[in-house]
């Protein structure tokens, strides 16, 4: 069973009472358990409007075509109120951002259960998970360091650690690398695909990065908000 299923997914934005941007003009995009894809195209072709929907972020549009269709997990998720959607955002789904997204008070270890907590986990348990995450990251021995002590890819570390600390279905990254120099983009990469490797995470990687879409088992490209192709990228050795 695909763990996300998307159908005739349609966004338009209104900037005026005359001016419409259509963002996405009908989507469909199906991504496997285990898989790393990256969503790639220009600025503007909908890639990260794509993220918003499958994110459960947005809604889709329900007007002007076929009914959307949104299923994670096997479950619909188009009908759902909005306190459903959260809950299955903070406790089944991780997000990494081009920006790093700590809160600079707390330590790593802090910042990391913070999302446990958030998902319901109590502190003690969230502080013992949030540790382990950082385990799989390679920074337990960074836990007590405050955003400002650590690097920009140990800071995007942390960020990953937090995305897992759940243990997600799914990983969705908006140009995770963004913020990098080669050599630390290289390295969050690499963690990311022994991630998806060794522990079988799924990861939705929304990227301009070339180097990142090469790494990825597909890439989903979009241009003026369809998708263009979609097929497997090139070996990550190539």
């Amino acid at each position: 069973m695909a763990i996300l299923e998307a159908r005739h997914l349609r966004k338009t934005y209104r900037l005026s009472k005359t001016n419409t941007v259509e963002a996405l003009r009908g989507v469909d995009v199906t991504i496997q358990p285990g898989e790393m894809v990256a969503i790639m195209g220009p600025s503007g072709s909908g890639k990260s409007t794509l993220m918003h929907l499958l994110g459960l972020l947005h809604q889709p549009d329900a007007n002007h075509g076929p009914p959307p269709e949104l299923a994670f997990g096997g479950r619909g998720m188009i009908d759902l109120a909005d306190k459903d959607r959260t809950r299955i955002r903070a406790t089944e789904m991780g997000f990494v951002f081009q920006a790093f997204n700590l809160v600079p008070t707390l330590t790593a270890v802090e910042n990391v259960a913070l999302a446990a907590e958030y998902a319901g986990t109590g502190r003690a348990k969230a502080h013992a998970a949030a540790l382990a995450s950082l385990g799989l990251v390679g920074l337990a021995h960074r836990a007590d360091h405050r955003p400002a002590e650590l690097s920009g890819g140990e800071q995007q570390r942390v960020a990953v650690a937090r995305a897992l600390v759940n243990r997600p279905r799914l990983v969705i990254g908006d140009e995770p690398t963004g913020n990098l120099d080669s050599s630390r983009s290289a390295e969050i990469l690499g963690l990311l695909r022994n991630l998806n490797a060794a522990e079988g995470h799924t990861f939705l990687i929304v990227t301009h990065d070339a180097e990142v879409g090469a790494a990825c088992d597909r890439i989903i490209a979009m241009r003026d908000g369809r998708v263009v192709s979609d097929g497997r990228g090139p070996s990550p050795a190539a």
